[in-house]
């Protein structure tokens, strides 16, 4: 049976307002518990592929989404040590025709922007920045907030979409803290008039090398690049956001092919992140409190799916309230039970990637260039089928 009470939702990112525009557009009420100033996503640009798109058309704001991007003719994977092409995905009509949807890349905060104005265009979510959730309580019928100022706020349910660090996890789960990858990304953003004219390509461009890889991709209507470079130094601890000088940047580098190495000398105000990540795990409710995104499944970069896989869930939240009338205690286990097998998939296969195809060396990566040189564009499209063509309600995990 349906609860008056709201939905809470802890943590306003992209994730959190996918669910609450979700539940909106099925007649449920939300609050939005954000511990921030304002409601807003650092970051640069990602990679949203068709499910992205699929989610936001069930959320209505698909074509806002649409307007954002920028569409990209290939996926392109380069051999950072020769300099040559190994694979290129073309992502024209024939993959649009097949998966219903573009592949675009985006700003995040513009991305974040379709969200939140949706969010506050509807009258059935409430939008609290500055309300730290600290912990939780809750009994047969309602879950409680407990913010860092003391205040509660009671709800019918509580969704923990507070990122890697949730404190609703912590409680929940209370598990080791994430797992420190050794990887290091290095990000900056460049106009486009100074990126190497030769290495303007229309692609989300990936040039993989020994323990290290580098990714561009225009943005912004064409007006900046992205520059995402990422080095397997064995770093120790988590990092975000550090300032570093260029130097530091190259020292990772220095091995690869001149052709990529010289995007890093055109990047600027570089910034730092140590890669984390979580085991997956097969349970992220309990009784009316459920995890969402980051906080239930974080994932390594090397997929593209973070902010996607936060969308599916928000995505497949609301349906599961909407197909339960509202019951919460048995729409969160169904919840969890239609996502838990798609989102460990990402996460193991995120780290596979990043061993088998954007780190190797040697034989292992000739073998990676033999095998991923003999695909043809509908083998490479039967093979992401079961990630691109789903909305994830189903929990697709295989095809």
């Amino acid at each position: 049976m349906a609860n008056d009470h709201p939905i809470l939702i802890v943590g306003g990112g992209i994730g959190g307002l996918a669910a609450a525009l979700g539940l909106a557009r099925k007649g449920f009420r939300s609050i939005v518990l954000e511990r921030a100033h304002e409601l807003g996503e650092i970051g640069a640009g990602i990679q949203i592929g068709p499910n992205a798109f699929h989610a936001f058309d069930y959320l209505g704001v698909g074509n806002e989404a649409r307007a954002q991007a920028v569409y990209i003719d290939n996926l392109r994977l380069m051999d950072a040590m020769d300099g040559q092409e190994i694979t290129r995905i073309p992502l024209g009509d024939a993959f649009r025709k097949r998966f219903g949807n573009p592949y675009a890349v985006v700003h995040r905060a513009d991305l974040h922007g379709v969200l939140l104005r949706g969010c506050k265009t509807s009258n059935s979510i409430e939008l609290r920045t500055s309300s730290e959730v600290t912990s939780y309580d809750q009994d047969e019928t309602t879950a409680t907030a407990i913010l860092a100022s003391g205040e509660r706020v009671t709800g019918a349910a509580l969704i923990g979409a507070d990122g890697l660090w949730s404190s609703v996890r912590k409680k929940m789960i209370d598990d080791d803290p994430p797992r420190v990858s050794g990887h290091t990304t290095y990000r900056s953003v460049i106009p486009t008039d100074q990126m190497p004219e030769d290495l303007r390509w229309n692609a989300a461009t990936l040039w993989a090398g020994p323990k290290c890889h580098l990714v561009h991709y225009p943005l912004s209507g064409w007006k900046v690049f992205n520059l995402v470079i990422t080095a397997h130094n064995d770093a120790a601890a988590p990092v975000a956001g550090k300032s570093v000088s260029r130097d530091e940047v190259r020292e990772g580098f220095k091995h690869i092919h001149p052709v990529a190495r010289q995007i890093i000398d055109y990047g600027t105000d570089w910034k730092l992140w140590v890669l984390c990540d979580r085991e997956p795990v097969g349970n992220w409710v309990k009784g009316r409190v459920a995890l969402l995104g980051d906080a239930a499944h974080p994932t390594l970069q090397y997929m593209a799916q973070g902010a996607c896989m936060a969308l599916e869930d928000g995505v497949c939240l609301a349906a599961a309230m909407m197909e339960l009338d509202g019951d919460a205690q048995a729409a969160l286990p169904l919840y969890n039970q239609r996502r838990s097998l798609r989102t460990a998939r990402i996460q193991i296969q995120s780290r596979m990637i990043g061993e088998h195809i954007y780190h190797p060396t040697g034989p292992h990566a000739a073998l990676r260039n033999a095998h991923m040189r003999s695909r043809t564009p509908e083998q490479w499209y039967d093979a992401i089928a079961w990630l691109y063509g789903s909305t994830g309600l189903d929990g697709t995990v295989f095809t």
